[in-house]
């Protein structure tokens, strides 16, 4: 009975690690050429979004009293957005109605 065990247990073993068909592929391009160039003015870390459609994108973090480049991905050019940054002490800026293309410029506060 042991032995019977032994060898059903080898054989299952055995067939689980046969070979597999992989398929492999690569998540479609994002990059659609625009950029969002913030300003941060202030003396904290800033976090920027874009709503499009009622809906915050995240789309990166400014640093305190620097410049940052933030792609744009998934909101297509020629789009209408309002620009939104939350400091991390809650103050919050916006920039309505601006037109994605190319690199927009967002300056807070």
């Amino acid at each position: 009975m042991k032995g019977l065990l032994a060898v059903a247990l080898a054989a299952v073993m055995l067939t689980g690690c046969g070979p597999r068909q992989v398929d492999v592929k690569t998540a479609p391009a994002q990059a659609t050429g625009i950029s969002v160039h913030v300003m941060n003015r202030t003396n904290e870390a800033a976090n920027i979004y874009i709503n499009s459609g009622g809906n915050d994108i995240f789309i990166g973090q400014a640093l305190a009293n620097s410049n940052a480049d933030l792609p744009v991905n998934g909101v297509a050019a020629g789009t209408s957005v309002t620009l939104r940054a939350n400091t991390n002490s809650g103050l919050r800026y916006s920039k309505p109605n601006v037109m994605l293309s190319g690199t927009v410029h967002y300056e807070i506060p």
